[in-house]
């Protein structure tokens, strides 16, 4: 996983990476955003109709190891699960295609709303640098789509394992023929949605999304449907703050089976993944969002320090 090529792009990496440590405070070994969570593995199964869409070799096996990180949004690695500074929860995936004689991978990084407060590098570095100063509301006043990520609904789910997530970025599926396919993902729970009201929140304890993991697991693995959610022809895919129609197609591309919790080494583990929104597999590309590399500058920077600590 390669640094963006553009300085520019790495500098304001470095800069995100800095305003958030300013924000949350410095954390040694952690991550300066979703610092709190848990590593699961499992499989990943996929459809028939995504291998018609991509070659990527994930869609084209019978089976594919999964490394799944669930996480709390923020920087604080003791955040309480009734905290609502915890929401957006995050869910981050791994699919191992190849472990020798190298370690190959592609990512799907995700979380719970389809929004997103800036469309690029600059503008999320503006917004952070905002709620380090105490001037958000200035920049929500000039900033729509910081301001409808804010407002946006963010409900307690139930558990993980009810709730839906969002790749915010589009990507470019490409199949056999060479067709290209712009989508973004969405990670659907097989269990359905669930979420907790006001009441219910405040009788819970500050670990319960963490501990429901193990409960679930005692009785059946985790399971989400991986979708892809189609650009018709005229949808803008280089602005994630851009959301497409409703009615735009959903294909199901496969299903994610978690089902173990990686508690041996996991802090070391934790420390030493580094997901990558950048897809780096045949048969799945970028799109021209600019904001997709300043998320792998951010993830790598921060990684980079996080093993070193």
């Amino acid at each position: 996983m390669p640094l963006p090529a553009d300085p520019e792009v790495v500098d304001t990496g470095h800069g995100l990476v800095k305003v958030l440590q300013g924000i949350f405070g410095p954390h040694p070994g952690y991550r300066p955003a979703h610092a709190k969570g848990i590593l699961l593995q499992g499989t990943f199964k996929p459809t028939v109709e995504a291998s018609s869409l991509s070659t990527a070799t994930h869609f084209h096996r019978t089976s594919t190891t999964v490394i799944a990180r669930f996480s709390s949004s923020g920087g604080f690695p003791d955040l309480s699960d009734t905290d609502p500074s915890g929401n957006p929860r995050g869910l981050a995936l791994r699919f191992i295609l190849e472990e020798s004689p190298r370690h190959v991978h592609t990512d799907i990084v995700a979380h719970s709303t389809p929004f997103f407060p800036a469309k690029d590098g600059p503008e999320a570095l503006a917004f952070f640098r905002s709620l380090a100063s105490g001037t958000i509301s200035d920049h929500l006043s000039s900033h729509p789509a910081a301001q409808a990520f804010v407002q946006a609904p963010k409900p307690f789910p139930t558990s993980f394992a009810t709730e839906k997530y969002f790749g915010v970025n589009a990507f470019k599926f490409i199949n056999q023929d060479g067709k290209e396919t712009y989508f973004r993902y969405r990670i659907v729970p097989k269990a359905g949605e669930s979420y907790l009201d006001d009441d219910q929140i405040k009788a819970k304890g500050p670990t319960y999304l963490f501990d429901d993991l193990s409960t679930q697991l005692e009785k059946a693995s985790i399971e989400f449907d991986i979708v892809a959610q189609l650009a018709d022809i005229d949808d803008v895919t280089n602005d994630c703050t851009v959301h497409w129609p409703e009615d735009r197609k959903l294909v199901k591309l496969g299903t994610v089976s978690l089902n173990t919790i990686k508690k041996e080494d996991s802090a070391a583990e934790q420390k030493k993944i580094i997901f990558d929104p950048v897809p780096r597999v045949e048969g799945i590309e970028s799109s021209a969002d600019p904001l997709i590399d300043t998320r792998a500058a951010v993830y790598l920077i921060s990684g980079r320090e996080r093993r070193a600590a």
